[in-house]
This record gives C-alpha cells, sequence and structure tokens, in this order.
C-alpha cells in the first residue's frame, strides 16, 4: 500500500513466503516502516529519561555544588565587605552551582558513554544526533534550580544586597546552563579518555570558580580576555548587574543575548562532536 503523503515514511518490497507463492496469496507489496522521530517528541522523551536516570545518583552531588558555593561566599565575606566586590561573589558562587553540574559532571557522562560503548545504543536510535544531547543537556541543568535559588538567596542576606532581582534567574539559570551543559557534552565527546573529560571537566569548573567569584577589575588584562570566553561569565555579570540601586538593564539584556548566542554555538559543537564519536 502507499504512504501517506508528507508523512516521510520508507517503504521497502516485502516477498511472500515460499510455499503461498503458488497459490496465488503470495502478491509482493510494500511494508510500510515507521518514520523518523521528531525533534521535539525524541527531545523530550530523551530528557525524561535522562532526568529520572540521574535523580538518585545526581541530587548528592548537587547538595555538594551548592554547600561549595555557599562555603566560597562565607570565606569571602571575611575580606568582601559590599559593593561590585560583593555583587561579583554572589553571582559568581550562584552560577557556579550551574558549572559544576552542567559543564563537570556532564562531561564526566559523556566521557563515561563513550568509553563504555553507550553511545552505540543512542545511535541504533531511530532519533536526532540534537535531541540526544539537548535532552541530556536540559536534564542536567534542572538539577541546578534549587542550589541556584538557595546560594543567591543565601548570598544576598549574607551580603545585604536587594533581592528585588532574583527574579532575572528565570532566564540566567536556562540560558547559562545552555552554555556550559553544551560546552561539557563536547569536552566529554572529544576527549578521547574518560579520564581526561573528568579532567576537562574540572578544569572548566575551576575557571567558572576562579574568573567568575573573583572581581574582574583587579585582574590582569590577558586573565580578563580569558574570562570573557568563558561562557558562564555573561550570565554572572548579567545577574551582578541586578544588585546595583539603579539596573542598566539595557546591558543586562545585552549579557543574556550574548550567554544565549554562546549556548546554541556550544549545544551546535556538542551535537557535532556526538554525530562523530557516534560514527567513529
Amino acid at each position: 500500500m502507499d504512504a501517506p503523503p508528507g508523512a516521510g515514511a520508507v517503504t521497502v518490497e516485502r516477498a511472500a513466503p515460499a510455499g503461498a507463492r503458488g497459490a496465488g496469496a503470495g502478491v509482493n507489496g510494500p511494508a510500510v516502516l515507521a518514520p523518523r522521530a521528531r525533534l521535539w517528541p525524541a527531545l523530550g522523551a530523551v530528557y525524561r529519561a535522562q532526568l529520572s536516570r540521574a535523580r538518585v545518583a545526581r541530587i548528592p552531588l548537587l547538595f555538594v555544588a551548592t554547600f561549595q558555593s555557599l562555603g566560597i561566599m562565607i570565606l569571602m565575606r571575611g575580606v568582601v565587605d559590599g559593593g561590585a566586590e560583593a555583587r561579583a561573589v554572589v553571582a559568581g558562587s550562584s552560577v557556579l552551582v550551574v558549572a559544576f553540574v552542567a559543564l563537570n559532571l556532564l562531561a564526566q557522562y559523556f566521557g563515561q558513554l563513550r568509553a563504555s560503548g553507550g553511545l552505540d545504543h543512542y545511535a541504533t536510535l531511530p532519533v536526532p544526533a540534537a535531541s540526544v544531547v539537548l535532552g541530556a543537556a536540559a536534564a542536567y541543568a534542572s538539577f541546578t534550580v534549587p542550589g541556584v535559588l538557595v546560594t543567591a538567596v543565601a548570598g544576598s542576606v549574607l551580603f545585604q544586597l536587594p533581592l528585588g532581582g532574583l527574579w532575572v534567574l528565570v532566564a540566567v539559570i536556562p540560558l547559562a546552563g545552555a552554555a556550559l551543559a553544551g560546552l561539557g557534552a563536547a569536552l566529554g565527546l572529544l576527549a578521547p579518555r574518560p579520564e581526561l573529560a573528568t579532567l576537562c571537566g574540572q578544569l572548566g569548573m575551576s575557571a567558572a570558580l576562579l574568573l567568575g567569584v573573583l572581581p574582574a577589575g583587579g585582574m590582569p588584562l590577558v586573565v580578563q580576555w580569558v574570562r570573557d570566553l568563558l561562557p558562564s561569565t555573561y550570565g554572572v555579570e548579567a545577574f551582578a548587574r541586578t544588585f546595583e540601586a539603579r539596573p542598566d538593564w539595557g546591558a543586562v539584556l545585552l549579557d543574556l543575548g550574548v550567554c544565549a548566542a554562546v549556548g546554541v554555538l556550544s549545544l551546535a559543537l556538542a551535537t557535532r562532536a556526538y554525530r562523530w564519536a557516534a560514527t567513529r
């Protein structure tokens, strides 16, 4: 039978059984195969599967990430009184939770998945490569929401910063999470060994820690250039601006726009890295 128009189905010829050919019941006809899964339904399925799988294993690590950021803010409270330094510490510590989970843990996950042959399973599924990368990245980034909120509120109270701008985290968390998750996935997929993927993820998280929490004004010019290359920097800057008495919302939107653009590029890189790793 013919495939419905526009359905994208694939047809193959199915031969009749040998014993039925002489009886007239073995007329050859096309058999319709299921169409390839679309991006968004496949992404939702991968997201739910990853969220369910990582719920038990990753929640303890989320507590570690949150306590790490809280400890950094408590230590910095002894040397920072307020002003731009306090805003940088709170914003950087909040985004550091995203970096720990979305960059560090996702790099380890994809590195182990590639080393164990788990990519072969995904490669056999009729789903787009982008859905696998985006679904895993979204699941890992979702775990950062409680930790970021707890860190941001605790830091604002600790450094006596206004709480009115915390709503901007609704944009900062997904945009910074997408940028860092794409980078983490790319590092895990491109690393030739899982140990190197873990090392790259930890180095990336350390860079987000040192260059995101510390105020940029006192850094050398070369270090400031390196800081500008980090995807998390623009999320930190956007969040830090909201603590000012009169936030420059145009600059906040610009930082969020740059963070979104970097997120698109990093996820595209991760998708290409997945296709390369799955076909090797």
